[in-house]
């Protein structure tokens, strides 16, 4: 369990500072690639800081001001959702997004709490000029275990490079919410899939420390984490 929520949190622990420096830079005068693998080490840095003055990391913060302005989190819900996006109207799509963003954040959250001292490698970038849609490898190096692939899909958008899925050992994170959302519009349409949404996300707030450790966990990876929450 610890491996999988240290993958995670390496997934995204490196956009915590890289939102910082995207602030400041042309999106498009800066390859992602150099980007997320510039500010990893000073990411790891920063949470090493924290714990050898025994100071916790203000997870959440450094989650909803850092890492999600980086995430497009319409297109990530509209491809969990998938054809039955097209069923919901605007106002369901907008509170579908809202609470997926919710979810998220405190899947995020939690991954990011349990980051120890994994080390994170970039794969070169297979890009061309003029690439609006591209894929970021990076592996996770585990010391006595096997190296966990990372790898971000990310688009050019008019705000910059936006993440819209993350794959750990080329598991979709996104993908792993259909089965679910399309039994819950099956079960009670888009009103029903949003109900759910809220119920977990209440269930999940009235935790002391967020989204609990202890479900009973199937043996993919990303799986297991998703099933932790839905």
């Amino acid at each position: 369990m610890r491996s999988i929520r240290s993958a995670l949190a390496a997934a995204f622990l490196v956009l915590a500072i890289w939102s910082t420096e995207a602030q400041t830079a042309t999106p498009a005068a800066v390859r992602p690639d150099v980007l997320m693998s510039g500010v990893t080490t000073e990411v790891i840095a920063i949470l090493k800081r924290d714990a050898a003055a025994g100071e916790p990391t203000d997870v959440v913060r450094l989650v909803e001001t850092k890492i999600l302005p980086l995430f497009d989190f319409q297109h990530m819900t509209r491809i969990a959702v998938a054809r039955n996006w097209r069923l919901a109207s605007p106002a369901q799509q907008a509170a579908l997004v809202a609470h997926f963003r919710t979810l998220l954040v405190r899947t995020y959250s939690s991954a990011l709490s349990t980051y120890r001292d994994e080390d994170v490698e970039y794969k070169p970038l297979r890009f061309a000029p003029g690439d609006t849609d591209v894929l970021v490898r990076s592996a996770l190096r585990r010391r006595g275990a096997e190296t966990l692939t990372l790898d971000y899909d990310m688009e050019s958008t008019d705000a910059g490079w936006k993440v819209y899925d993350v794959k750990i050992a080329g598991v979709s994170l996104v993908l792993t919410y259909r089965e679910t959302f399309a039994a819950a519009v099956r079960a009670g349409g888009i009103d029903g899939l949003i109900e759910l949404l809220s119920d977990k996300n209440r269930q999940n707030a009235s935790r002391p420390n967020g989204v609990g450790p202890q479900t009973p966990l199937p043996p993919v990876l990303v799986l297991r984490l998703v099933r932790e929450r839905l």
